[in-house]
Formats: structure tokens, sequence, C-alpha cells
């Protein structure tokens, strides 16, 4: 019978990450799946028959193009520029396998409009999100957190960062309602107003995330690969082979084994493969997770660009929760054509939101609203699965739903939690580093490693 350190069940992101991670580490890997394919329910589906048929949409796709020229993310999210799964990316120099694309802009909904988030000076001058006096007083503020050192109490003004919650924050630099939204949901990607509650160090280290971003390359603060999403799990799993970890897709697993209240081994298709740790995603141990919430997605197909967004082929709006009565915001993600995820002229926008009622679809209206005319659309509703315990003890080790949130920062947290927990460290990128950084292609907007 065969031995492993870790067995992965599903291949999701995370989970290609973390196999990837660990192999390289030394660990001896097993990566099962149940299904033939890379991705889990994270997955990008290639060819738009089999999103037609996944989503029990009767009829053919007529004037939507080649089918093979379609690649649609299930759970479309943006790569910050500076953000860990870049950094992942390139320490494990993964994105020898990746291009990325830089997302065209930011914008949010205010006031029945779309605006652009202001990425210059002369941008924030003429912006409608704020008013005249406020962008004075947001200067400060921003002065303010751009000199902010965690371990310099110099830059603290007086203002215990473990201490002083954000909304006192605000309230010292006597900024208004439209400033602090602007502020904690555009440029903080807050998707709650909670934070406001709360100490403003983490606050502040997500708005300095996004200055950093933003200055890689000025237009946008965001990354997409080429291809889609599906890239993402497919070079960690290149990786994972470098490293000798072996692969079983479309295998059932038939049992996990347990040994005292630890994992001893799985059983796949009548073989036992043992094991010291097991890592897997949600739907692999429903006894061992809870419901935390649902999240609502709406993939919508397009033959146009979102209005009022300068006819960007790829864009990250935010809907705020203010603007619409809600506890949380809406998230729009578009990509297009431009990405070779789709045919010439055509556009992928997913409207995504944490379910608070029991109409969802009628909680992202205003959304779909800014997207229309729609040629077709596909509805998922998803559980939030969370694990009910840490792990450590039966060794089984279950990474958390992806969240409504457009971007990664929160799965990265996820993975870096998972890592701790499972090998009793840290992770450090500089026991990952490599001489490799993300280089801008002036012609095509590409990204490259060199």
């Amino acid at each position: 019978m065969a031995e492993f350190d870790v067995i992965v069940l599903g291949t999701g992101l995370k989970e290609c990450i973390l196999s990837g991670l660990l192999s390289t580490c030394g660990k001896k890997v097993l990566h099962i799946d149940r299904n033939p394919y890379y991705g889990g329910e994270s997955v990008s589906i290639s060819h738009l028959e089999e999103l037609y048929k996944r989503f029990r949409v009767p009829g053919h796709p007529h004037g939507m193009g080649c089918g093979k020229e379609w690649s649609v993310d299930l759970i479309p999210k943006f790569l910050l520029s500076n953000g860990q799964l870049v950094k992942m990316l390139l320490c494990t120099e993964v994105t020898q396998y990746l291009d990325f694309k830089v997302v065209e802009g930011s914008y949010m909904y205010k006031g029945g409009k779309v605006h652009k988030l202001p990425v210059t000076e002369a941008e924030t001058h003429s912006s409608d999100l704020m008013g005249m006096f406020d962008k004075r007083r947001f200067r400060k503020l921003l002065l303010f957190i751009l000199n902010f050192e965690e371990h310099d109490p110099r830059t603290y003004q007086d203002m215990n960062p473990n201490r002083t919650t954000m909304r006192e924050v605000f309230h010292h630099f006597d900024l208004g309602c439209d400033v602090v939204e602007f502020t904690g949901h555009g440029l903080g990607l807050h998707c709650s107003d909670d934070y406001l509650d709360q100490p403003y160090l983490q606050t502040i280290k997500r708005i300095k995330l996004y200055a950093e971003s933003l200055a890689r390359y000025g237009n946008s603060p965001y990354l997409y690969p080429l291809y889609g999403l599906g890239e993402l799990p497919q070079g960690f799993a290149r990786l994972s082979a470098v490293n000798g970890v072996t692969y079983m897709l479309n295998q059932q697993v038939d049992d996990i084994v347990m040994e005292n209240g630890r994992v001893r081994a799985v059983k796949v298709q009548g073989e036992t493969f043992h094991c010291k740790q097991l890592l897997c995603e949600p739907s692999y141990a429903p006894s061992r997770v809870k419901k935390v919430g649902r999240a609502i997605r709406v993939i919508c197909l397009l033959n146009h660009p979102i209005r009022n967004t300068d006819d960007a082929s790829s864009c990250h709006i935010i809907i705020p929760l203010s603007q619409v009565n809600r506890k949380s915001d809406i998230y729009i993600c578009m990509v297009s054509y431009a990405h070779n995820v789709a045919p010439d002229g055509k556009y992928i926008a997913v409207v995504s939101t944490t379910i608070e009622t029991s109409n969802p679809e009628k909680e992202v209206q205003l959304g779909l609203s800014l997207l229309e005319p729609i040629e077709q659309k596909f509805v998922s509703i998803s559980n939030l699965m969370v694990p009910i315990d840490d792990g450590r003890w039966s060794q089984i080790f279950v990474s958390r739903s992806y969240d409504a949130t457009a971007h990664f920062e929160m799965e990265c947290e996820d993975i870096n939690d998972l890592f701790r927990r499972m090998t009793g460290s840290e992770f450090s990128f500089e026991d990952f580093r490599r001489e490799s950084e993300v280089v801008l292609d002036d012609e095509d907007d590409v990204t490259r490693t060199t």
C-alpha cells in the first residue's frame, strides 16, 4: 500500500497551490479529484455548449461565435498586481506557464451611474465620487496612509492602530459619507461596513496594497490571465508534477479511513492510499464543515462593453451596500475577447454578492441592469462553507468556500492559514524566492515573467 505525507482531494485553485507549495517543501503528495479536469468548483468552462449543458439552459447558442473560443470562469476573480497570489506565482516560478493582461479600469456605482475610481491627481480633482472639500481632506488621509509604518509610532498621528477604529480615523480627518464609502469599499475593498468599528490597521494595509498594486501598471490594480482562471490551477499542477506529485483525476473517493480520531488513509475505487495529512475541498468532507451563508453569481454573455466604462474590454465595478440598502456590496467583473476567453466582440460579465434574502436574483437586479442588453445569463447559487475545526487533531484540513468578492486576497489568507496549520510555520515568500518578476509588454499590455 502506498504511503504519502499528504493526500489532496480536489483540484481547486487553493488545493493546487498548496499541493505545489508542500511538494516544494519536500512533501510526498498524492492529488486526487473526482472530475476529469482541474479547477474543482472554480473551473473554467472551455466550450460554450458545455456551459449551456452545465446550467441546463435549453437551446443552442446561436450567434455567439465558435463555442471553443469561450472560456468562462464559474467563480471569476481578479489578481491584485502586488497581492499575495501574484507573489506566490512569482516565487514558485509558475508565471513561466502564464501570461497576464492588466484590467482596464475600476469603477464604483453612485447615484444611478458608474463612476471611474480615480487613479491620478487630475482624476481625483474631477471625480464625482467626492465633494470638493472632501477631496482636500481625502488627500490628507491618503498622505497619512501612505506614510504609515506599522513599526514606527511616529507615523500614527496619536492614533493607536490596534485600538483606534477606522470610524475614528475618518472622524479625525473630518470626512463625509461619500469619501468614507469610496475609501473603505473602493480602495480598502471591504464588502461590508463592519470594518468601521474595528482597529484601523487592517484597513490601512488593504488601502496600501491597493495603492501599491495600482502603482505597478497605472490604469488598474488588477491582473487577469489570458485564457482564463483555469490556467492558474493547471500552472500549479505543472509545478507539482515537477516536484513529483502524483495525480489521479476522474477517480471517485470511496472513504476516508480514520484511526483513533486521526486520518490514516483514503480509499479510491478499492485501492487504499495511506497518508499523514489530508487536505480537501469542503465537498469531500461534508461532516467537517458548516454553512455560514450563500453566494449568487450571474454569468452574463454580452456583445457590447458596459456603459460608462469608456468601452473598456475589462473592468471591475463595485456597487456599495449603501446604494442598494444592503449589508454587503455587489460586484461586477468583466473580461472579453481581449483575454482570449471569448470570440471577437464578445464579453463575459459576472454579477456576484452574498445572499441576504429569499430572492437572490432580485438582490443583483441593479447589477444586471447595468449590463443590458444581455445575450444569455446563467445563474449559480452556492453555499459558503467553512471548516468546523482547525484540523490539527484529526490532521484533516478543509479549505473554505470561495467568497463573493471579485479578488483573490481572502482566498490567499485561507491558503496561508492552511499552510500554517499543516506545517506549523508561516508561509515565507523568501523561502521560495526566485530571481523573477512580472513585467509589462508595452505593445499588448500583457505581463510576462523575466
